[in-house]
């Protein structure tokens, strides 16, 4: 009998759903997430290959599962049951393609009369908007649960360009938040990649719990992005930023210049002599600034 820790590991995929189902999840992380948390019932509406309902049927609780290629669009139907657990894998942004790929668009629109291409969030080009899909889903499922439910929510990170996407920094957290699990990855197609230079490859992925304590007044907490000038925030000091203007030009600069720059921010609002403060700091530390012949101010750079 498995116990759920901190740190979570299925070298062997164990039996359940289809595991050419690309992005489909160990059938053994829900079997866990039952027997830990011991629902009478499990919901699913992104359920893929139907991972969930294999795993809740080897643990004898009722399943209902849904998806896209099925009939239940997560962003316009309307979820029916009032449900105890929620287990959701949302798809990592475009990592993997779904609807037309994994499946026929085509047949999903003869069936069911919409095309699931237009409504699939791995089809988002635009990582901000697949956020806000993304979070608009997660809040729909935590509305729908009953007090005292559950939301188990498996996601991973994306790296493009030197950039990490996180789903799990951006992702909205209502109620309770009881624990973050890291889950192994085995077996991905990045590992038999060769990765060169400051590539650091992701061999994990997160489960967030989140528990509903109330039914109408929930706390939530939310990621919101903000451009910040550190010659505006608090706690930097002088030579912060002195070295972040030099650092923003090619060459060395005159005294004026660096005045300049500073004095419309809160750093010179604030302090009297900051013309004094801007020289002492340029003086005092030769081991960030230097002086040419003319009287222009440089930064020592550390990193080419």
């Amino acid at each position: 009998m498995r116990t759920l820790k901190s740190i979570v590991s299925y070298p062997e995929r164990g039996e359940g759903g289809n595991n050419r189902y690309r992005g489909n999840c160990s059938p053994k992380l829900i079997e866990d997430l039952i027997g830990f948390f011991k629902p009478k019932e499990i919901c699913d509406y992104m359920c893929g290959s139907n991972t969930t309902k294999a795993a809740a049927e080897k643990c004898g609780v009722i399943s209902h599962t849904y998806d896209l290629h099925s009939g239940f669009d997560i962003m316009n139907c309307e979820i029916s049951e009032r449900p105890e657990f929620v287990f959701w894998h949302p798809p990592y942004w475009d990592i993997v393609l779904y609807s037309d790929v994994m499946y026929k668009a085509a047949d999903v629109q003869a069936k069911y009369g919409y095309d699931p291409r237009m409504l699939d969030l791995s089809r988002i080009p635009d990582w901000s908007k697949f956020v806000e899909a993304m979070n608009y889903a997660m809040m729909k499922q935590f509305a729908a649960l009953e007090k005292g439910g559950r939301m188990a929510v498996l996601m991973g990170d994306i790296k493009k360009k030197g950039k990490l996407y996180s789903m799990l920094s951006e992702i909205v957290k209502p109620g309770t938040l009881e624990n973050i699990i890291i889950k192994a990855q085995h077996n991905c197609f990045s590992d038999n990649i060769n990765y060169s230079g400051s590539f650091i490859p992701i061999l994990h992925e997160y489960v967030m719990i989140v528990h509903k304590d109330n039914s109408l007044v929930i706390p939530i907490l939310t990621t919101k992005k903000i451009e910040a000038d550190v010659r505006d925030m608090k706690g930097t000091t002088w030579r912060d930023v002195v070295a972040g203007v030099l650092e923003s030009c090619q060459s060395a600069v005159s005294l004026n210049y660096i005045y300049e720059q500073v004095e419309p921010h809160k750093k010179a609002q604030e302090n009297k002599w900051w013309r004094e403060k801007v020289r002492q700091t340029l003086q005092i530390n030769p081991q960030f600034f230097y002086k040419t012949e003319r009287g222009m101010w440089g930064v020592k750079h550390k990193v080419a």
